[in-house]
């Protein structure tokens, strides 16, 4: 597990770093590539996720996962969007509210990080999920570093990257430590696995929105 930690934290610091030494990168492409990654993810969360989530805790799961819904509803309103491809800025803002959008970012990480630290009943499922969230984390981290160094620089935008690279594998590692260390939290576990399909759900339904 730590390998694959080790190759997302590579994967989402290198891939986002492409916008910042190749020019070209336009809307119509990163919106393909957001297709793809969200498409991807999106099969991940129906056919491993949810099934393997129903199965360990029955019916609950479906609440857990009307909240991981809304609480992307409310996730987005901070990142005005950016996970789907674009920022939504209101007229009379002046300017692109970078704090908050990377800490926003960085709670959407640290979410999709939480799965990844528990032990699935398929083998294939965690394999396949790291692969769904770096093909996620990489358009995302692309438009995270080009929206850094448009407003502060290209050395602030290296600097955010890899910090927002850290936060997906640091969260999988701290769900891993928690489940084993501790019987109660391991039951809490599972729990967050619905919650994080959830937010799955409406980011790439709404991609392109």
């Amino acid at each position: 597990m730590s390998s694959y930690n080790f190759l997302l934290l590579l994967i989402t610091f290198l891939g986002g770093s492409i916008p910042l030494w190749i020019k070209g990168l336009d809307d119509k492409r990163m919106h393909l590539l957001l297709a793809f990654s969200g498409s991807f993810l999106l099969s991940i969360t129906f056919l491993h996720l949810l099934p393997e989530t129903f199965e360990e805790i029955g019916g609950e799961a479906g609440i857990y996962l009307l909240v991981g819904f809304f609480l992307q509803l409310m996730i987005q309103r901070v990142t005005h969007g950016i996970e789907h491809g674009h920022v939504h800025v209101e007229p009379h803002e002046h300017r692109i509210p970078l704090v908050p959008i990377v800490l926003g970012l960085s709670l959407h990480a640290f979410m999709e990080g939480l799965p990844l630290g528990f032990n699935y009943r398929m083998e294939a499922t965690q394999p396949s999920l790291y692969l769904a969230v770096a093909a996620h984390k990489l358009p995302e981290a692309m438009l995270l570093a080009m929206l850094v160094r448009s407003t502060r620089g290209k050395a602030a935008a290296y600097i955010t990257l890899l910090l927002f690279s850290m936060v997906t594998p640091a969260a999988s590692i701290l769900a891993t430590y928690l489940g084993q260390t501790y019987y109660a939290l391991s039951q809490v576990v599972p729990s967050l696995v619905p919650l994080v399909a959830g937010a799955h759900i409406l980011l790439h339904t709404t991609i392109y929105i």
